[in-house]
């Protein structure tokens, strides 16, 4: 998390500031030079508060927990490495929004890319139609269902898991689901 950091100067210095009857004592500086050193990192982070609320530029450490604060799904996304900390960063990003998509093919289907990095493939009993005279065929399944299927490269028990907690966390309360990992094939 954030700390001191050696030879941050401080932008606001306090010995400037004292009054002028301190302005030539040396102790009084000196003492109020080792406060600007122990400031100097939280004035740093309010100087740049805005970009820490942007997920884009905040630290690493910080973006996952702005992601816990607006309920952005980030667990089992490994920031250690680049592609790991651009997939956090995108989650977080897209937790609004996933929001209000929550609960439709479009925000299950986004929110398994944004874990994964690969776009599932989702089957689903639902339908709409439309029909100028009253009566007709329902459309779509008589029971509810949902499937889906996730291709990776080197599928693990532990993806199958992770995916059946997404699939849970991200479907429609009332609908019954499967999930399915699979190796894609190489092209």
């Amino acid at each position: 998390m954030r700390g001191s950091v050696d030879g941050l100067v401080s932008s606001a210095p306090l010995g400037p500031m004292l009054p002028a009857v301190f302005a030539d004592d040396a102790l009084a500086q000196d003492f109020v030079a080792g406060l600007d050193e122990v400031l100097a990192p939280i004035v740093n982070v309010l100087d740049c508060l805005d970009s820490y609320f942007r997920p884009s530029l905040a630290p690493a450490d910080f973006t996952r927990w702005l992601g816990w604060w607006v309920g952005a799904d980030t667990d089992g996304i490994d920031d250690g490495d680049a592609a790991g900390e651009a997939r956090l960063r995108a989650a977080v990003a897209a937790a609004a929004h996933l929001h209000r998509v929550r609960g439709t093919r479009r925000g299950l289907a986004e929110t398994v890319r944004l874990a994964f990095g690969v776009a599932p493939e989702i089957s689903e009993s639902g339908a709409a139609a439309w029909s100028a005279r009253p009566r007709g065929p329902a459309p779509g399944e008589r029971r509810p269902r949902l499937h889906v299927t996730l291709r990776l490269p080197a599928p693990t028990t532990a993806d199958t898991h992770r995916l059946d907690a997404l699939v849970a966390a991200a479907r429609p309360a009332h609908m019954p689901y499967t999930v399915e990992v699979l190796t894609a094939e190489r092209i």
